[in-house]
C-alpha cells in the first residue's frame, strides 16, 4: 500500500513494510522510482528477513506529486531526510542507488545519529556537475545557460529535462572532498563495465568516507547491477552490514 508524506503542499509517495530494526531505506536513482528491479528486491529480502523497509519516490518521480523539471537535488534530499524523520523509527540502514549515493551521502551527513550503515550501488555523487554538466558539449552547455533547460533523450529509455537549476543547485550540495564520519560500516558496490557512472568515479567515495569502509567491483556489471547474480550481491551486502548491528 502506498502512502504519503505531505509536504510544502505536495504528496511523497512511500511504502513501508514493518518489522525489526533497524530498517532499511531504499533511495533510488535519477529519473527511478521505488518500484524498479533493486528497489523491490530490498524490500523482498527484508521481508524474508523480517526487517522493517521503506522505499520512496522523490518529487516528481513515480507516484509523488510535481513536475521531474522542478526537481533540484536540494528537494530530494529533504524529501529523503523527511521520510527518514516521519517514517521510520530508530537507526536506518541507508541503501542508495546511482544519483540515490549521492543522497545518501547528504542525508548521512544531515542526520549521521540516525544511521546504523550505508550500502551504496554504483553511486553517483556530484552527478549534476561531474556526470553532467563537465561532460556537456558547449552548445548543450549555452542551451542550458540560456533556455533554462535541454532535453535529454536516452537510447533505451523516455527522455527528461536537464534544467538551470538542477545543475545550479547540484552546486550547492556537491560532497566530494568533504569528509564525513560515521559510526556505522559503508559498501560501496560498482560494476566494471558502468557507461554511466564510471567506478572510478564511484570510487572516490572512499575519500570522503571514513572508518569501516569496503568498496567491491563486480567484474562486467554495468549500471543497473540488477542481474539475479548482482542482485544477490546486494543482498549480501545488507546482509553483512545488519549482522553486526544490534536489534532495535
Amino acid at each position: 500500500m502506498i502512502d504519503f508524506l505531505r509536504r510544502n503542499g505536495e504528496r511523497i509517495a512511500y511504502q513501508r513494510l514493518a518489522g525489526r530494526g533497524p530498517g532499511l531505506v531504499w533511495l533510488g536513482g535519477f529519473h527511478s522510482d521505488m518500484n524498479g528491479t533493486k528497489a523491490q528486491a530490498v524490500a523482498a529480502f527484508a521481508a524474508r528477513e523480517g526487517r522493517a523497509c521503506v522505499r520512496f519516490d522523490y518529487f516528481g518521480h513515480g507516484a509523488s506529486s510535481g513536475a521531474f523539471a522542478n526537481g533540484t537535488i536540494s528537494r530530494w534530499r529533504d524529501d529523503a531526510l523527511a521520510v527518514l524523520d516521519e517514517a521510520t523509527t530508530g537507526p536506518q540502514v541507508l541503501v542508495g542507488s546511482s544519483m540515490g549515493g549521492w543522497i545518501t551521502t547528504l542525508v548521512a551527513a544531515a542526520r549521521p545519529e540516525r544511521v546504523a550503515a550505508v550500502v551504496l550501488i554504483a553511486p553517483a555523487p556530484d552527478l549534476t556537475e561531474e556526470l553532467m554538466w563537465k561532460q556537456m558539449p558547449p552548445e548543450i552547455r549555452t542551451e542550458i545557460t540560456e533556455t533554462g533547460s535541454w532535453d535529454y533523450h536516452p537510447e533505451d529509455g523516455e527522455g527528461y529535462p536537464i534544467t538551470r537549476g538542477l545543475i545550479e543547485d547540484g552546486r550547492q550540495n556537491l560532497v566530494l572532498g568533504r569528509a564525513l564520519a560515521l559510526d556505522g560500516p559503508v559498501r560501496i558496490l560498482h560494476g566494471t563495465d558502468d557507461r554511466d557512472v564510471p567506478w572510478q568515479h564511484g570510487a572516490k567515495l572512499l575519500d570522503v568516507y571514513s572508518g569501516d569502509v569496503t568498496f567491491t567491483l563486480v567484474k562486467g556489471a554495468g549500471h543497473r547491477l540488477s542481474s539475479a547474480a548482482n542482485l544477490h550481491l546486494i543482498e549480501q551486502a545488507i546482509a553483512n552490514v545488519v549482522k553486526d548491528i544490534a536489534p532495535c
